[in-house]
């Protein structure tokens, strides 16, 4: 018996910040306004990237959100609304398979999400 769901509609949803309180802070608004289910925060990461022509490197949090297709884009406009970068890290991952019940329940907190 399987208790999974392929090709799901759910995204896990990954943005990168320069202070744990901003993910934090992020991360529960995000859920608060039900444009994320659920929002995980770890870190410190260390980041190596270009930026302005030059090697830099930058101590980060991670924030994992779990959303639907159709929240996407207002989800992405809120982190954006909130971050602190000029060009914030915003990554939608689809979900191939998932527990049945987890997607079933991701899609039902998001389902009433406030604009």
């Amino acid at each position: 018996m399987n208790d999974y769901t392929e090709n799901t509609e759910i995204l896990i949803v990954i943005t990168t910040m320069d202070s744990r309180e901003e993910a934090l802070q992020t991360g529960k608004a995000m859920v608060e306004k039900r444009l994320a289910a659920c929002a995980q925060i770890s870190g410190p990461i260390e980041s190596h990237f270009w930026w302005d022509g030059r090697l830099d490197k930058a101590e980060e949090w991670q924030c994992r959100m779990k959303t639907t297709k159709e929240k996407y884009p207002e989800l992405e406009q809120a982190i954006r609304e909130a971050h602190s970068y000029d060009v914030p890290q915003i990554v939608a991952v689809p979900v191939y398979a998932a527990l049945e019940s987890f997607t079933k329940w991701v899609m039902q907190e998001t389902e009433s999400a406030t604009s």
